[in-house]
């Protein structure tokens, strides 16, 4: 079993946090295996099991969570492009991997943060208060590194084109409406965001597809389906399904 839940961030952090969420693993009978899809976002997650915390990149495809005794966790995860404001890295050198916070941020600070979360029993409300604030401190410290330059302004308005396309606008039409060279999106993209913008892209039509495929009932027609959710065509679908899940369409939908 594994329990999770979502909780909204404070405004003051709205713009750069999607949710903060907590998740506890229950094995029972034997390991808990738990795959985590793509989301196009970047989380930094803190677990009773190895308290000092790591950061979760963005995905280019599904990765399996193990869990052989149960396991607290506690998280934040930003919105796609709002990590960079809390890291000095590319969000690129980021991408499927899961480097410790220590490796990201001072060991000192991450090691203060893991104390406030770990070393006694906290209400779930003042543990993602604690995150809260660590978190709105680092804002305030790199508070010139917060403000969107040119080309964190570029990747905020390449991100809503494609999420608003749904995964569907190329990266030729997508650099040709924001005015810039395909090469340079991609470099700024790449760095921002954390995923080339054709990958994003790919992501956010598959989460779409996935979300009307989890309420959608048997008899599908797969070629329309695909279709209607910006494939060529029903073997674009199984191909994309498959590179980020590892399972088809129908396997998904079971």
């Amino acid at each position: 079993m594994n329990l999770y839940r979502e909780f909204p961030p404070s405004p003051a952090l709205a713009a750069h946090v999607a949710c903060l969420w907590t998740a506890q693993a229950l094995p029972s009978g034997g390991p808990l295996r738990h795959r985590v899809l793509p989301d196009n976002c970047i989380d930094i997650l803190w677990q009773d099991a190895a308290p000092g915390g790591f950061v979760a990149g963005m995905m280019s495809r599904a990765h399996v969570a193990e869990f052989v005794r149960p396991v607290r966790t506690v998280a934040v995860r930003f919105r796609p492009g709002a990590a960079r404001a809390f890291f000095d890295v590319p969000l690129s050198e980021l991408q499927d991997g899961h480097p410790a916070l220590d490796e990201l941020w001072p060991r000192a600070e991450s090691e203060r943060l893991a104390a406030a979360l770990w070393e006694r029993a906290l209400p779930l409300e003042q543990m993602l208060a604690v995150i809260e604030t660590w978190l709105l401190a680092r804002l305030q410290a790199r508070a010139d590194a917060a403000l969107p330059d040119r080309a964190g302004l570029l990747a905020q308005r390449a991100v809503k084109l494609v999420e608003q396309s749904r995964g569907t606008l190329r990266v030729e039409a997508l650099a040709s409406a924001l005015g810039v060279s395909r090469q340079h999106l991609a470099q700024v993209f790449r760095e921002r965001v954390g995923l080339n913008a054709k990958s994003f892209a790919m992501v956010c039509r598959f989460q779409a597809a996935h979300a009307a495929l989890r309420t959608t009932g048997g008899g599908i027609d797969w070629s329309a389906f695909a279709l209607n959710h910006g494939y060529y065509d029903q073997s674009h679908l199984i191909h994309d399904f498959t590179a980020l899940t590892g399972a088809s369409p129908s396997q998904l939908q079971r």
